[in-house]
């Protein structure tokens, strides 16, 4: 498919013109060649010569490039600079702390720190849980990443992932309130991994895994799970499996189907795939058939890994066997988390009635949504220009303020397809069709909606409130 402009490529082109009837031939080539202007600001009017900048959003940097290269070779018109408006909004980064309490006096300084704070640290090492109600522990999350398997440009490593795990903790802060730190590993050994995280835990409520690689990443969430007092949540994995069971249900009601009557093939069994299936099958699913690149799951084959074996072992109650090709045949729903290409359209025709087509590959989803809309009565990718946005900060933020407000333990299932029936409950009836399926994430219910749903699904035993209390 076609890119779209879109602002993760907005760019700024400072440009000299030498006749001001030129700026509309400047506009109008820049509008032509596919970019989006934005915006237009004279930086130096003259008589004669001026110069402005042109805010452009394009389709990837090779269409900015160009964009540059055609404006400079408009006779009249010279290109001094473009800036790329992204990198710039990340020079220093995007975090920052900020104190809670004033320090202008000696009697601040004496409470926030020496000698008072000493009160303080006794108070916890005579009662371990204060630390709770007495530090940043109350509203903090640990963003955790060995930088294995950043969005999906793979393998980059600690240091180029620190800017997608900056952005996590901007997002925590601005949809929940929550304080998040970027905590980048340099290791990718499992047994460094764990024990790092163990070793930070004491400072954090929560511990959010992101962008580790499949299969490492289960063990990863498996360990700290057991050996930890604090909830440990893999948003690749079940932030997106929320998001999508929540979706499903919606689109479903919309077709007029159930989710216990459907037929649902998922396509892809890495971490996002196990974490789908899992939950689909939790809430009900009548047929869920799961496919990876060897075809579908077969729980006789020697080489699946523990997850994909439970999957296999617990899906596909028709024994079919074969690929995709084998699989969709029938299907109400195929959900896409593989790779582009992997659903191809000759695979649609093959579905039941009024299908329902998830593409969530990003930014290249497995099956171009316009081709897709020729045979499903429902798309949803992961692409923001796209209608029916599957996006996980639909559900991170709201999961952690409900688990960090009850002081829980450990993150169940349920609390999971509690999370993703309050989601789904947030699109009413009224407002449901085949373009709005989920929320937007400004949605201002979002958040609140989720967080209810996890503090009403928290039992007792598992909250560190109750033990104190």
């Amino acid at each position: 498919m076609g890119a779209s402009p879109s602002a993760s490529f907005s760019v700024t082109i400072r440009v000299e013109i030498a006749n001001a009837r030129l700026v509309g031939v400047v506009t109008a080539n820049i509008s032509e060649a596919g970019g989006a202007i934005t915006a237009l600001d004279m930086i130096e009017p003259g008589p004669e010569t001026l110069v402005v900048d042109i805010t452009v959003n394009a389709e990837d940097e090779v269409h900015s490039t160009k964009l540059r290269d055609l404006v400079d070779s408009i006779p009249g018109v010279t290109v001094r600079a473009m800036s790329d408006r992204t990198l710039l909004l990340h020079l220093g980064g995007v975090l920052g702390t900020m104190s809670k309490v004033p320090l202008k006096t000696r009697e601040d300084l004496s409470m926030a720190y020496t000698p008072g704070v000493a009160r303080v640290c006794l108070a916890i090492a005579k009662d371990p849980s204060a630390a709770r109600n007495l530090t940043i522990k109350r509203n903090s999350v640990a963003v955790v990443t060995d930088g294995s398997a950043v969005l999906g440009l793979g393998n980059l490593g600690p240091a180029a992932a620190l800017p997608v795990m900056e952005g996590k903790a901007v997002l925590f802060k601005r949809f929940a309130d929550v304080d998040a730190w970027p905590i980048c590993l340099a290791s990718q050994d499992v047994d460094e991994i764990v024990r790092a995280v163990e070793l930070i835990a004491p400072v954090f409520g929560g511990i959010n895994l992101e962008d580790i690689s499949a299969p490492r990443c289960f063990e990863v969430e498996r360990r700290l799970r057991e050996s930890l007092d604090i909830p440990v949540f893999h948003d690749d994995q079940h932030g997106t499996a929320i998001v999508v069971l929540a979706a499903i249900l919606n689109a479903l009601k919309v077709v007029g189907k159930k989710l216990k009557d459907a037929k649902i093939v998922v396509v892809g069994i890495g971490a996002a795939g196990v974490a789908i299936s899992t939950l689909l099958l939790a809430e009900g699913v009548g047929d869920l058939i799961a496919v990876d690149r060897t075809g579908i799951l077969d729980p006789s084959d020697k080489n699946l890994d523990e997850q994909r074996l439970h999957i296999a072992m617990a899906s596909n109650p028709n024994r079919v066997t074969g690929d995709l090709s084998d699989a969709i045949v029938g299907a109400d729903a195929i959900i896409g988390v593989s790779g582009k290409g992997s659903i191809q359209e000759s695979h649609l025709l093959k579905m039941a009635s009024s299908p329902i087509v998830f593409a969530l590959a990003n930014p290249d989803p497995e099956i171009d949504p316009v081709i897709a809309r020729r045979h499903a009565a429902i798309v949803a990718t992961g692409r923001s220009d796209e209608p029916n946005q599957i996006n996980n900060v639909l559900v991170f933020p709201g999961f952690f303020r409900g688990l960090l407000d009850v002081g829980a333990r450990s993150i169940t299932p349920q609390m999971e397809i509690a999370a993703a029936r309050a989601l789904a409950g947030i699109v009413g009836d009224e407002e449901l069709s085949a373009a709005y399926i989920v929320p937007t994430v400004f949605n201002p219910a979002v958040t609140k909606a989720i967080a209810d749903a996890i503090r009403s699904t928290v039992r007792p035993e598992h909250s560190v409130v109750h033990r104190q209390s």
